[in-house]
């Protein structure tokens, strides 16, 4: 038994010696397996990007990609405040992408792309440099178009396709009124008015060569002046329903039953309209902007640039992820697939692009949105027609949040007037609620606030702040 037991304690002992071996050796394994790739961290909110970068890191083996598609504007301000936990790249938007090219937080890449220039959109690459030093590359691009639901246009007796002047859309809505629908809903968005000031041939912003100087001048600028007479004019004749906030539960329902009935919006619209009012399939309809005077030429509402951010460590690694996101075929391929809006002329010139008649919903399922229409023909005229020229303020992120307390008081005021004004015509006509109780008058809307009263505040604001943060203000005033 003694024997026995010593035995089984030698084998043990081998045992044991063996398994402390193998260990060794998958430790040894494990340090050779260990990943050296260089690691980038990269902030989008693409929704294909995971996908992107699925296929970039197989086309680039030495470089991992971490991905935030949560993180925005507040926490990148916050962080470069703080200076860490800073991405490498960064998704902006164009009109936020000079605010931090000119505080010096992107990395000046014009030399590694001289001759890029012909590849993209006019209106895209414009929106990528600042006084000639390019900071990003155009990832996707939203040339405004007319999104229209033919069926209720039908129903008015208009033909929407021959809509061309501000005129046209004027008589357009008033007729769309007398069977009860808005042609649109605006509750003030400072992306659409300063999208539709820039359709208009405005340029109510101007930047000094080294971003230090910034002259304000909406108060005196034509095409603020022209889009202002235009749209007050509409809704003071109650035409847009000003009580509807953009992309509010309630601006879709308006949308899908029909009681509003198109929009001026940017070409990364159709996914969205699919996802947010599926029972418009087939009924909508998308052509090119009407203009003040049916001249064709057109304006930037939306889409974004990716940029590397110059206090990165790996520039090299972030540039060439930039380069397969914006400037690679593929690349550009699996987002166009993903729903966005080409900034690049050779997808944009491309027929099996140009052909598409369908849109691909979450399910993957194509579905025929525009009623067979080859809708991507008509938003890539669109994309060849913005203008350049204009120019986004230094510190645009923060005029496009104070605009709802500027120029968003003429809408607020607008929308309690007209409240004020129905019931109190449905009194004065002896109407009662559905519950056959007396209608109550709102509250009296006080004295008129006009979009011009609004502009003139915000001007005001917009020099108080560029002066407090360190810019040489003035106004054309």
């Amino acid at each position: 038994m003694t024997r026995d037991g010593g035995a089984w304690r030698r084998i043990r002992r081998i045992a044991a010696a063996g398994l402390g071996a193998a260990l060794l050796t998958l430790a040894s394994g494990c340090a050779a397996a260990a990943d050296t790739r260089t690691v980038i961290t990269v902030w989008s909110w693409e929704p294909s990007m995971r996908a992107v970068i699925e296929d970039f890191e197989q086309a680039n083996p030495d470089i991992r990609v971490e991905l935030d598609a949560t993180s925005g504007y507040t926490n990148l301000n916050r962080f470069i405040q703080d200076g860490y936990n800073l991405p490498d790249v960064v998704q902006l938007e164009y009109y936020a992408l000079g605010q931090y090219a000119v505080s010096g937080q992107l990395l000046d890449i014009t030399d590694r792309v001289a001759d890029y220039a012909g590849q993209y959109t006019p209106g895209t690459w414009s929106s990528v440099q600042l006084n000639g030093t390019v900071y990003g590359l155009p990832m996707d691009s939203g040339p405004m178009a007319f999104f229209y639901n033919e069926d209720v246009f039908r129903q008015a007796g208009v033909d929407a396709a021959s809509i061309r002047t501000w005129d046209d859309y004027y008589e357009a809505a008033r007729k769309l009124k007398e069977i009860g629908v808005y042609i649109t809903a605006d509750a003030g968005d400072a992306s659409f008015f300063n999208a539709m000031v820039w359709l208009a041939g405005g340029r109510p912003f101007l930047t000094s060569a080294d971003g230090k100087e910034v002259t304000v001048c909406l108060d005196t600028d034509a095409g603020v002046a022209r889009f202002t007479a235009f749209w007050q004019r509409m809704i003071d004749e109650g035409l847009v329903a000003t009580n509807l906030t953009t992309w509010s539960d309630e601006w879709k329902a308006a949308l899908g039953a029909g009681q509003v009935a198109s929009l001026f919006s940017g070409a990364w619209m159709p996914s969205l309209l699919l996802a947010d009012v599926p029972g418009g399939s087939g009924l909508w309809r998308v052509a090119t902007m009407p203009t003040e005077n049916g001249v064709q030429t057109n304006a930037e509402n939306g889409g974004s640039a990716m940029g590397v951010l110059r206090s990165t460590r790996k520039p090299e690694a972030a540039f060439r992820f930039i380069d397969y996101v914006c400037h690679d075929a593929q690349g550009i391929a699996t987002r166009v697939a993903g729903g966005a809006f080409p900034a690049d002329n050779a997808t944009l010139n491309d027929e099996e692009f140009l052909s598409r008649t369908t849109i691909t919903d979450s399910r993957g399922i194509d579905i025929p949105y525009f009623g067979g229409q080859r809708f991507n023909e008509v938003l890539a005229q669109a994309a060849r027609e913005v203008s350049v020229g204009y120019q986004y303020l230094p510190f645009e992120v923060y005029a496009r949040s104070d605009f709802s307390d500027t120029v968003g008081t003429a809408y607020r005021w607008s929308a309690k007037a007209l409240r004020y004004n129905t019931a109190k015509a449905r009194i004065e006509a002896g109407e009662r609620t559905a519950d056959g109780e007396e209608i109550t008058l709102p509250e009296d809307p006080g004295q008129r606030v006009s979009m011009m009263d609004g502009v003139a505040l915000w001007q005001r604001d917009l020099l108080e702040y560029g002066t407090n943060q360190g810019f040489t203000m003035s106004s054309a005033s």
